[in-house]
């Protein structure tokens, strides 16, 4: 998607996280937009005013009280001049400034003075992302208007675990393109999603599972609400952020996953990328416990519901749904055999044998299974994958 001719004004705050707004910009100018840079005192002790000039090719802003730079470009003007201001990342100290309405510096004046939307991306210790007064003024941002992104959840690098990681910079830009995107050719449309796994109980502390992250039906449900479409997100477990301008419904299990997907009806759209357990076992009231010198319990496993082919074959129909097949060989047969086995329009077939890193990656390789054939789309970045996906299936829509 392109950003041709869209001016960002890019805030970085303090934080370790800082170092990658300079791949944000990078992913803003290749895809064809301006980018100005505003960078606090704090940002300035993780990247230099210099490396920000050099990839925006653009005066990097630090001084609310530049004679100069006022002279130039007004501090108003600076604030108005964009499409879209961008604070990447931005701070716990920066989020309090913009929730309480202080000016004290160039960036939280320029924040103060904008007339134009602001996404933030929160990068910060899990404790301090999590503390109340943190969420507090998250809380009040979102109702004032102002646009989040993340932050997601992995190891930080003070070695805690848990959500405060900045939003990956590809993830940003998709959220910077969603909001700069003015042609929706899916609004009006409702779209129902699954993600992730389920999970199916053995006993109150064991589960079948598998190793779906969620990444994949995660990105093609914010890909489809960029397009306009009403998103309706059912996820098992994971730890992958909502995607922006989604509704969340979570479940375990998946019977949980069918009654939610049957709740959320009538859709126009219905994509099925959760991994559904296929079997489940009758769940012990009570932990399973280790004799010694005694055999292993023997699990009965009973068929889990057919979700994409209750959905594909049921009343009201969704007038697109799609399928995944996540296959170790023969991908494309077996693809071709779900699809009509299953009732659905499309199948999104992939491979995920040992040693492709697809299942829980960052990447995958699709085959597109249709009517018409196959096609055969090379190794992508998982938002890429789901950008294209949701631009095939509005072709069907205009």
């Amino acid at each position: 998607m392109s950003l041709l001719g869209k001016r960002i004004l890019l805030i970085v705050s303090g934080g370790i996280a800082a170092y990658k707004a300079l791949e944000l910009v990078r992913l803003l100018r290749k895809s064809g937009a301006g980018v100005t840079a505003v960078l606090t005192k704090a940002g300035e002790q993780f990247v230099t005013p210099l490396s920000l000039q050099a990839l925006t090719e653009q005066k990097v802003y630090t001084d609310l009280f530049s004679l100069t730079d006022e002279s130039e470009m007004g501090h108003i003007q600076l604030s108005r001049a964009a499409d879209l201001v961008v604070v990447a990342p931005a701070s716990a100290d920066i989020l309090a400034k913009m929730t309480h309405g202080m000016a004290n510096d160039l960036a939280t004046t320029l924040l103060l003075a904008t007339d134009k939307p602001v996404l933030v991306a929160p990068a910060m210790n899990v404790r301090m992302w999590l503390h109340p007064a943190t969420q507090a003024n998250m809380a009040t941002l979102t109702a004032r208007g102002v646009s989040v992104i993340g932050p997601d959840e992995g190891v930080m690098a003070c070695n805690e675990f848990g959500p405060g990681r900045l939003a990956e910079p590809p993830a940003i830009l998709a959220a910077i393109e969603a909001l700069l995107t003015t042609a929706k050719p899916l609004a009006g449309k409702h779209a129902l999603v699954t993600s992730g796994p389920t999970h199916e109980p053995i006993d109150p502390v064991r589960y079948i599972a598998n190793r779906s992250s969620g990444k994949q039906g995660h990105a093609i449900a914010g890909a489809l609400a960029a397009l306009g479409a009403r998103v309706t997100l059912v996820s098992g477990p994971v730890s992958v952020p909502t995607p922006m301008g989604v509704t969340l419904v979570q479940i375990e299990t998946a019977r949980e996953m069918l009654d939610a997907c049957t709740q959320a009806l009538p859709a126009d759209i219905a994509v099925f990328a959760a991994a559904v357990a296929d079997w489940r076992t009758e769940e012990a009231g009570l932990k399973m416990k280790k004799a010694p010198g005694a055999p292993p319990p023997a699990l009965v496993l009973t068929t889990n519901p057919d979700i994409l082919a209750t959905i594909a074959h049921g009343s009201p129909r969704p007038r697109l749904v799609v399928g995944f097949a996540a296959e170790t060989h023969d991908v494309i047969a077996h693809a071709q055999g779900k699809r009509a086995r299953k009732g659905c329009d499309w199948i999104v077939a992939n491979d995920v044998g040992h040693g492709t890193g697809i299942m829980g990656g960052a990447e995958n390789e699709v085959h597109l299974v249709t009517a018409a054939g196959v096609e055969n789309w090379p190794r992508l970045a998982k938002d890429e994958v789901a950008r294209r996906l949701a631009a095939r299936i509005a072709e069907v829509f205009q």
